[in-house]
C-alpha cells in the first residue's frame, strides 16, 4: 500500500516543483519567421525522416520562430488562417512549447511564446529518455471548446487529423533545416495535463521533439 503513496508524494512533489514559479517568465515575441529561405519541396519530402537521437544545442530564436511559423503560422493575415488546414477552421490545436526553462504556449496571431509555467518539464512530454535530451519538445494539445457542437467522434477524428497535419509541417521545415524530430504517441497524459496546468476541455494529442541530431 506505500508504493501508490509514494509514487502520488513523488509526482506532487514534482509537479510542485515545476509549477510554482511560472509567474516569473515573460512573454517572448520571436523574430519575424524568414518565409523566403528553405530547400526546395521535393527534396525535402526525399529527406524526411525521423530520428530519436538530439544534441543539447539550443535552438536559436530566429530558428524557433521559423519552426512554428511553419508549424502552424499565420500566412494570411488578413482571414487569420495558417498554414496547416483545419477542419471547419475550427483552430483548435494548441503549441505548447516545452523548454529548459519554462513551459509556453504559442500565440500564432502575434507570433509570441507566451508563458505558462516555470521549470523544466520535458521529461514529463514522453515515456521515452529521449524526451529529456532534446532542447525542446512540442506538445499539440486540443482545446474542444473550439469544436462547437462536435460529437466526440468527431473531435477525436479532426483534433487527430489537424494535429498530423501541424506535426508534417514540422517534419518537413526539420528536413529543410537539417533538425531532427519524431512524433510521439507514448505519454502519460494525465500527469502531464496536470504539469500544464490543462482544463478539463483540453486534450493531449501528440509530443514532437525537436533538435539538431546528436553528432
Amino acid at each position: 500500500m506505500r508504493v501508490p503513496f509514494l509514487s502520488a508524494l513523488i509526482i506532487a512533489l514534482l509537479l510542485f516543483a515545476t509549477v510554482t514559479a511560472g509567474e516569473q517568465l515573460k512573454p517572448l515575441q520571436l523574430p519575424a519567421p524568414q518565409t523566403d529561405r528553405g530547400r526546395p519541396l521535393m527534396q525535402v519530402l526525399k529527406d524526411r525522416s525521423t530520428s530519436r537521437s538530439f544534441s543539447s544545442e539550443k535552438l536559436s530564436p530566429q530558428m524557433l520562430s521559423n519552426l512554428l511559423w511553419a508549424a502552424f503560422g499565420v500566412n494570411r493575415p488578413d482571414s487569420g488562417t495558417r498554414t496547416a488546414p483545419s477542419a471547419k477552421n475550427w483552430q483548435e490545436i494548441d503549441i505548447y512549447v516545452a523548454l529548459a526553462e519554462g513551459l509556453y504556449v504559442y500565440e500564432a496571431k502575434t507570433h509570441v511564446l507566451q508563458p505558462v509555467l516555470a521549470g523544466d518539464i520535458r521529461a514529463m512530454t514522453g515515456r521515452q529518455s529521449f524526451a529529456a535530451d532534446a532542447p525542446m519538445n512540442l506538445v499539440y494539445v486540443a482545446d474542444l471548446g473550439r469544436m462547437g457542437k462536435a460529437s466526440k467522434e468527431e473531435q477525436d477524428l479532426y483534433s487527430a487529423a489537424d494535429t498530423g497535419f501541424i506535426s508534417e509541417n514540422v517534419y518537413l521545415f526539420c528536413a529543410s533545416e537539417g533538425l531532427a524530430t519524431v512524433v510521439r504517441g507514448s505519454v502519460d497524459r494525465e500527469t502531464l495535463a496536470k504539469a500544464m496546468r490543462l482544463r478539463p476541455d483540453q486534450k493531449i494529442i501528440l509530443a514532437q521533439p525537436v533538435g539538431y541530431p546528436k553528432k
